[in-house]
């Protein structure tokens, strides 16, 4: 586990309790102090100050299976998801968890996003997209509109969303899921995870290539970029507008306005 304090220029190691050396897949942070990891073999990590210091929650290695992400609305309620329909729920900030049995036919989930007022969508492979609207206590699963695997969804607005997975395959809903529109990023690569830019000012969707996808607030195609040197991007987050830190095969890089960070060190994209 690693922690920065300084928007990414510098990594240190953080303290993980356990001693284990399963892989972990998502974090989120519930507040400034606050924070929760998982991983591999139902693995929930939990720290109350910023990520010096983590204490185990959950762990489960008799089936081995992982957990592929991690949310919160409220920064109580928490759910995180994963392999073969694996679905824990946590009430008091990540301190107890239960299991929750979901529609989906154990399929693998890989995405999740929401708002305070409830509405809800998850996604996964086999293009499975579940939708609630009463914060996560009943989930319908949507007709099925792409037979591959979706890594993420994005909540735009309570009617607008975006989904995006293999093969380059992004798609946009301004009804809820109701109906969807694929929309053309010039490329069959996979894409694995997002970044939100501050201030309004959209999404930036990374995967395979090396490739940065910008998208405006309403989901719609701004500019697509090619870095060098990157590799396969899975994870994003956006510190302004125009700074970007993103991470994947090679290491975690940062971005302001056109040159890339990474080990501490600038370089030219």
């Amino acid at each position: 586990m690693l922690s920065s304090q300084d928007s990414g220029r510098t990594w240190h190691a953080s303290q993980v309790g356990a001693g284990r050396e399963a892989t972990l897949t998502g974090v989120i942070a519930l507040s400034p102090q606050v924070l929760v990891a998982v991983g591999h073999d139902g693995w929930i990590l939990r720290s109350t100050d910023g990520g010096q210091r983590w204490q185990e929650m959950h762990h489960d290695a008799t089936l081995g299976e992982p957990l592929l992400g991690v949310w919160s609305a409220d920064g109580q309620q928490v759910v995180a998801y994963g392999s073969y329909g694996k679905f824990l729920v946590s009430n008091d900030a990540g301190e107890h968890w239960s299991a929750r049995e979901m529609p989906g036919d154990g399929a693998h989930f890989n995405g999740l996003d929401g708002g305070s007022d409830g509405r809800q969508m998850l996604v996964g492979e086999q293009g499975l997209v579940l939708r609630s609207s009463d914060a996560g206590q009943h989930w319908q699963q949507l007709p099925s509109f792409y037979n591959g695997s979706l890594f993420g969804v994005v909540r735009l607005s309570p009617t607008r969303w975006l989904a995006y997975g293999m093969r380059g395959n992004v798609f946009s809903s301004g009804d809820f899921g109701e109906t969807w529109q694929r929309i053309d990023v010039g490329s069959n690569q996979p894409i694995y995870g997002h970044a939100r830019l501050p201030e309004g000012a959209g999404l930036v969707l990374v995967g395979a290539g090396s490739r940065l996808i910008r998208l405006d607030a309403q989901g719609n195609l701004v500019d697509i970029e090619q870095r060098k040197g990157l590799g396969t991007l899975t994870s994003a987050v956006g510190l302004n507008p125009r700074h970007l830190v993103v991470a994947g095969e090679r290491g975690v890089f940062q971005g302001a306005e056109q040159r890339v960070a990474g080990n501490g060190q600038e370089r030219q994209p």
